[in-house]
C-alpha cells in the first residue's frame, strides 16, 4: 500500500506502505499447513491445551445471506490462507512477484512482511497472530508471537512491554516508536489464544503476556513513559511516545475492550471506559453525508489537521484513505461480537449508501469526507479497487439494513487473493473481511450465547 510520510516529524503509519522499492528481503515461507482447527507443534514446542468447547455464538454470517454455502466460503478462506501464509515467497531480494507475506525465519519464528518496504510492522504481526489464532494455526500463531516478543517487544523503560512499530527483516529495530494499533492486535491476539488454546509457559503464558502489554496501555507514565491511552478521553493516542495530541479513529476497537477488560481485570472500568469512548468516535469521525472518516481525528472525533494543511487538501491525515478503511469494520466487529446497535446501523447504511452511489465493483480508494475523490496523482492506488477497502466495506453488511448490502458482499466475493507488490496490507485485510463476513471472526474467550438480529 502507498503511505508516504507528509508530515514534518516521525509520525508513526498504521497502514502499511508498498511504493517504496525494497533492497533486500529474508527467508522462504514454510510449506504446508494446519487444517482448520489443529495445532502441530513442529520445531520442539509443547502445545498447549486446546479447549474443546470453543465458542458457539451465532456470529452473523453475510457470505450465508448472500447465498453462499458454507463449504464453498470455507474453501475460500482456505485458499487464501494458504495463498497469503504459504504461497509462492517471490523473487529475493524484493519478493515482489510473490504470494506469501508470511516468512519462516527460523524453526519457530516467523514474520509478516509489508512487500512493498521490505520491513515488519506491529500492526501486520498483530493481524497475522489474530488470523492464526481464529483459524487454529498454532505452530504460526507462535513463531509470529516468537518474533514479535523477541524482536520488537520493548524491554525495558517507560515504554516497557510496548513494541518498537517496525524492523527490518532480521529483527533488527528500524524505529523505537510506537504504533497503538499493532500494540492492541498483538494484545487481543494473546488473548484470543489463551481462551482457544489455553496458557503454557514463558512465552505461551498468552494470559499472562496479554494482561502485561494492556496494564502498561494506561499505566506507562507510571514508569517515566507515555500512555497509550489519553485518560481525558479515553481514546488511543497516535503514537507515543512522540504524536500524542490526537487520535486515529481505526485504532479504536470496541469489541476488544470487552475482551481487554477480562483480560487486565485491575483495569476492567478503565477498559470499559475506552469501549464506549471508542464506540462514539466511530460514530462522531464518520461524515454523516458519505460515512467517510479521516484518517486521524481530534479526541472529538474532528479531523485532525497539522497547521499547514487546508481542509480542502490531499493530505493522509485529514481525508478518507488507506487507515481510515478500517473503522466501518471495527464498528461492525463490535456489532457482530456484542449486538447489532442503532449507530453501527446508520453508519454501514450511510456509507454503502455513498459508495453505491460511486459504482459498487468501481469505486476508488482515497477520497475528501464530502465524497469527493482525491485529486489525479494523488489516488493511484494499485488496483484502483482496492481489495483492502473492498474487504472492510463488505463488513458493512453485517449491520446494514439497506436493500443494496448484498452488492458488496458479492464484491468480496468476487475480488481474487491479493498478490504482488501490494499484497501485505491488502492481503491482511482481505483475509480478515473473509472471517468477518463468514462470522468466523469470533471471541474465543467468551462462550456464552447471545443474540444477533439479522437483517
Amino acid at each position: 500500500m502507498t503511505r508516504a510520510r507528509r508530515l514534518t516529524v516521525a509520525l508513526l503509519s498504521a497502514a502499511a506502505l508498498v511504493a517504496a522499492v525494497p533492497t533486500t528481503a529474508l527467508a522462504a515461507g514454510r510449506p504446508g499447513a494446519d487444517g482448520p482447527g489443529g495445532h502441530s507443534s513442529p520445531g520442539g514446542h509443547s502445545p498447549s491445551i486446546q479447549r474443546p468447547d470453543g465458542p458457539r455464538d451465532p456470529l452473523p454470517d453475510v457470505f450465508a445471506r448472500a447465498g453462499y454455502s458454507s463449504k464453498a466460503v470455507d474453501g475460500k478462506i482456505q485458499a487464501a490462507w494458504q495463498q497469503l501464509f504459504h504461497g509462492d515467497p517471490g523473487t529475493a531480494p524484493t519478493h515482489g512477484d510473490g504470494q506469501s507475506i508470511y516468512y519462516q525465519l527460523t524453526p519457530d519464528t516467523a514474520y509478516v512482511e509489508d512487500i512493498g518496504n521490505q520491513d515488519v510492522r506491529t500492526e501486520g504481526m498483530g493481524y497475522a497472530m489474530m488470523i492464526a489464532v481464529q483459524l487454529g494455526h498454532k505452530h504460526e500463531f507462535d513463531s509470529l508471537w516468537n518474533f514479535a516478543r523477541t524482536n520488537m517487544q520493548i524491554r525495558s523503560g517507560g515504554e516497557k512491554y510496548y513494541f518498537a512499530w517496525h524492523t527490518d527483516t532480521t529483527g533488527k529495530v528500524i524505529d523505537t516508536g510506537v504504533a497503538p494499533d499493532g500494540d492492541q492486535w498483538i494484545a487481543a491476539a494473546l488473548a484470543e489464544a489463551s481462551g482457544r488454546w489455553g496458557n503454557g509457559t514463558g512465552a505461551q503464558s498468552y494470559g499472562r503476556q496479554s494482561e502485561q502489554i494492556l496494564h502498561a496501555m494506561w499505566h506507562a507514565s507510571d514508569n517515566g513513559g507515555v500512555n497509550m491511552f489519553d485518560q481525558a478521553s479515553d481514546l488511543p493516542t497516535f503514537s507515543p511516545p512522540g504524536a500524542v495530541g490526537f487520535t486515529d479513529p481505526s485504532y479504536s476497537l470496541p469489541a476488544f475492550y470487552r475482551v481487554f477488560a477480562k483480560a487486565d481485570p485491575a483495569d476492567s472500568s478503565l477498559w470499559n471506559k475506552a469501549y464506549t469512548a471508542g464506540e462514539q468516535l466511530l460514530r462522531k469521525a464518520a461524515d454523516p453525508r458519505t460515512g467517510l472518516a479521516p484518517c486521524y481525528a481530534n479526541f472529538d472525533g474532528t479531523p485532525f489537521m497539522w497547521p499547514f494543511e487546508t481542509a480542502d487538501d490531499n493530505a493522509y491525515d485529514h481525508n478518507f484513505q488507506e487507515d481510515a478503511w478500517r473503522a466501518v469494520a471495527n464498528a461492525n466487529v463490535d456489532a457482530a461480537w456484542d449486538g447489532v446497535q442503532p449507530w453501527e446501523t446508520e453508519y454501514s447504511n450511510t456509507l454503502e449508501k455513498f459508495f453505491e452511489g460511486q459504482g459498487v465493483s468501481t469505486y476508488v480508494s482515497r477520497y475528501h469526507l464530502d465524497g469527493t475523490p482525491l485529486s489525479t496523482g494523488q489516488n493511484t492506488y494499485e488496483p484502483a479497487h482496492a481489495q483492502g477497502l473492498v474487504a472492510m466495506n463488505s463488513a458493512s453488511a453485517i449491520s446494514a439494513t439497506d436493500p443494496g448490502r448484498t452488492a458488496f458482499v458479492r464484491d468480496m466475493w468476487n475480488t481474487a487473493v491479493p498478490s504482488g507488490q501490494a499484497r501485505y496490507y491488502d492481503g491482511m485485510l482481505y483475509m480478515l473481511g473473509l472471517l468477518y463476513d463468514s462470522g468466523q471472526f469470533r471471541d474465543w474467550t467468551h462462550t456464552a450465547p447471545r443474540h444477533h438480529p439479522d437483517h
